[in-house]
């Protein structure tokens, strides 16, 4: 099992048990930091955050599911907003997207393209005219595309 499915499924039950809804767990060996995205009705304010990190930071001392040292960071999803369930590829459909895979199709690894949904575990993009289906296991990271109107 991957790491962040490991956090995941060790960090939820505590966030949602606070009233939160886990949006997901990223965890950046590089940098050390474990980062969880949090949400809520009305938005995620600064006192959530806090809270959280209070709350999981006892929790992850005692589970310890990370070894060595790290950074916990707790954060609203923003509006670049990070996909990480094929429900959230649903929930969002419509939306501009930056997804990056973890090896190419078709000789690509990054689109900006339109969500259009899912359709059993493939996520489905219009790039300009064109229709991609992409499996959701072939996805490294995804992000909403803020866009503003003028």
């Amino acid at each position: 099992m991957k790491m962040p499915d490991r956090l995941t499924r060790l960090v939820e039950p505590v966030v949602v048990g606070m009233g939160y809804e886990l949006v997901g767990v990223e965890f950046d060996a590089l940098q050390h930091t474990l980062r969880v995205y949090i949400d809520c009705e009305g938005g995620v304010r600064v006192d959530d955050c806090s809270r959280v990190s209070h709350q999981l930071s006892g929790f992850l001392d005692v589970e310890d599911p990370i070894p060595g040292n790290y950074h916990l960071e707790i954060s609203s999803p923003g509006i670049d907003r990070p996909l990480f369930t094929l429900g959230h590829f649903e929930r969002f459909k419509g939306s501009l997207a930056r997804v990056q895979l973890i090896s190419p199709i078709d000789g690509r690894r990054r689109f900006k393209a339109r969500l259009l949904g899912v359709e059993g575990d493939k996520i489905k993009l219009l790039d300009g005219e064109i229709h991609i289906e992409i499996p959701f296991e072939s996805i490294d990271r995804a992000r909403i595309v803020p866009e503003f109107d003028n």
